[in-house]
């Protein structure tokens, strides 16, 4: 699906990452992986350190952390704020929404519009093009989007494959209406016939958690993981993003009548440095038009990847002049998404630690 947006803005961005951070080799080490395998794979995939949350730590914790300090600092004002977006597949509870317990904890006004969305990597623009919607309705001058996952909490520390890779995180970004004329496009697609792609089994009404889901299986390579943990097919993700992409990145640039060399910057969700030097040599793009230093610094944070390569990369371009972005996700459901925005101006641009 296509969407148009006419005077819309990103006008801040928040990341805020938990202070725990472990190092790649130290964690295989834990598998009892050969070392010169491991720094192979550090050194193809781009695999360093990573932040993970505390136990009992959930993503209202870090949303209400990052909107709390700025409103101490008066960058947002509680009375500003019109609605609030969570995309997350990791909620405090099945219900209530979490938006709804970040209202409540920030003793926001009830007529704050609390809204979840379940998506995954792609959820940067997908949240993006629901909080441009709303901005439509004349009451919205503000939304608040946040994009949050805890998945390190879904994997299994006996995953190899998985688990040394996630990494936790939140991104707060503020969107409100352009006084300036201004054009964003937009598409998403989706196909859920490869829904298992990526999944959760159990946890779920379809499979509830059991201690029958939460035993351990080998599922290869001495490799243990449950039914209550995170799957995903490797190779599959891997070859959906190559065929599947380019296709929708170049479907905004056409609608927009954008050459590809006018763009700035190709921010795309982050799972591995691999496999976007492979996009972006299928995409004739230059590798420093693509950054993919995202997941060696935090690692693989879902929906709050495309904004904190903003924050670590272009933070300075991202409060002055600014710059023309694609941004671009890709994930679960399965789900892939692009948008071409200018990115300028911004009244705040930066990350800070959750302790």
């Amino acid at each position: 699906m296509n969407f148009t947006f006419r005077n819309k803005r990103i006008s801040g961005m928040l990341a805020v990452v938990p202070a725990r951070e472990l190092k790649f080799l130290d964690e295989m080490k834990n598998f009892n992986a050969p070392e010169g395998r491991s720094r192979k794979l550090m050194e193809t995939m781009g695999y360093d350190r990573r932040r993970l949350v505390e136990d009992g730590v959930c993503v209202s914790d870090l949303a209400v952390f990052g909107l709390q300090q700025l409103f101490d600092r008066g960058l947002l004002k509680k009375d500003e704020i019109d609605a609030l977006i969570l995309v997350t597949q990791t909620p405090d509870h099945l219900l209530p929404p979490t938006t709804n317990i970040i209202q409540g904890r920030l003793g926001l006004g009830k007529d704050v519009l609390c809204l979840d969305i379940s998506q995954g990597c792609a959820g940067f623009v997908v949240g993006l093009i629901e909080a441009f919607m709303l901005l439509e309705q004349e009451e919205v001058r503000k939304v608040v989007l946040i994009n949050s996952d805890v998945l390190s909490r879904k994997a299994s520390p006996k995953d190899r494959n998985i688990y040394p890779l996630i990494g936790d995180a939140a991104a707060i970004t503020i969107l409100e209406r352009d006084p300036k004329p201004s054009v964003i496009h937009a598409t998403v697609k989706m196909d859920g016939a490869r829904n298992e792609t990526l999944i959760i089994p159990a946890g779920g009404m379809r499979l509830p958690c059991t201690p029958e889901t939460a035993q351990l299986v080998d599922v290869g390579d001495n490799n243990l993981r449950a039914k209550d943990h995170l799957y995903m097919d490797g190779s599959g993700v891997f070859n959906f993003v190559q065929t599947e992409v380019p296709g929708v990145i170049e479907e905004v640039l056409k609608r927009s009548g954008t050459p590809i060399e006018s763009v700035d910057y190709f921010l795309c969700h982050q799972p591995n440095r691999f496999m976007l030097q492979k996009l972006a040599d299928k995409m004739k793009v230059p590798h420093s038009k693509m950054p993919n230093n995202v997941v060696e610094r935090f690692g693989n944070s879902s929906g709050a990847t495309v904004p904190i390569a903003i924050m670590i990369n272009l933070a300075e371009k991202a409060r002055g002049s600014g710059f023309l972005a694609c941004l671009s996700g890709f994930g679960v459901g399965l789900t892939w998404s692009s948008m071409l925005t200018r990115v300028e101006q911004l009244a705040f641009c930066e990350m800070i630690d959750f302790a």
